[in-house]
């Protein structure tokens, strides 16, 4: 039913396996050239996001960030900020941060990569349940309407809530390919989409994810998701 497949990688390593998700931004920025113009630590938030939730989604617990900063190095505390503000929401405040700045050659546009370390600790087995839900929590949004519509993009802290719910299946962020391009490449058999969800269009920085869930929790998921939620369908 379900394929499990996820974007980071994982690196056994003893009686442990550590997970390496990474995200990027270009032309995003207050360069001129840039395509997008948003402040530095908003860049930097938002790729946080992509890469923590990637980690996360894969079993990871996060023990580490490491920052590429192809701007300017007078930005770098503007770019530690912005992580800093997605590790409190996630209650990681104390997460250690690392790096570094291309100060040899100046780019015309603004550019950033972002790399979260994560140990393995839990392994979510395989769901015997036959009535599973699927749903999609937040908007998919990229470029400028990330900022024009902030408040419908799924919260950091309801992914990291959701995530460590035992009755949970799968949880994933939705990339710049789509809702439907994400849910084809978990789930097998076919789905059949409501109408008003816009299946292609990009989510860009994760403004929304998928969940799997048991249907035992389907009120407490209507509860904690709210406006966020778009029901799919039923799984057997």
């Amino acid at each position: 039913m379900l394929k499990y497949k996820y974007d980071a990688i994982e690196i056994p390593i003893n009686d442990e396996v550590i997970v390496i998700a990474t995200d990027n931004s270009g032309s995003i920025g207050m360069k001129v050239l840039d395509d997008v113009e948003v402040n530095y630590e908003t860049v930097s938030y938002y790729t946080f996001r992509v890469a923590y939730m990637e980690c996360v989604a894969a079993g990871g617990e996060p023990f580490a960030v490491v920052l590429h900063n192809f701007n300017d190095e007078t930005v770098w505390k503007e770019l530690v900020k912005g992580i800093n503000k997605g590790l409190k929401e996630v209650g990681l405040e104390k997460l250690p941060i690392t790096g570094s700045t291309e100060t040899n050659f100046t780019l015309n546009q603004s550019a950033l990569g972002l790399v979260v370390l994560g140990k393995k600790t839990t392994f979510r087995p395989a769901k015997k349940s036959h009535s599973l839900e699927l749903a999609i929590i937040g908007k998919p949004l990229v470029g400028q309407s990330v900022i024009d519509e902030k408040s419908s993009i799924a919260p950091l802290s309801l992914f990291k809530e959701l995530a460590e719910n035992s009755s949970v299946d799968l949880i994933y962020p939705i990339s710049s390919k789509g809702i439907k391009y994400e849910i084809t490449r978990q789930v097998s058999q076919p789905i059949t989409y409501p109408s008003e969800l816009d299946i292609h269009s990009s989510s860009g920085p994760a403004t929304s994810f998928l969940i799997v869930y048991d249907a035992e929790i389907s009120d407490y998921i209507k509860k904690k998701a709210g406006k966020h939620l778009k029901m799919i369908r039923v799984l057997s």
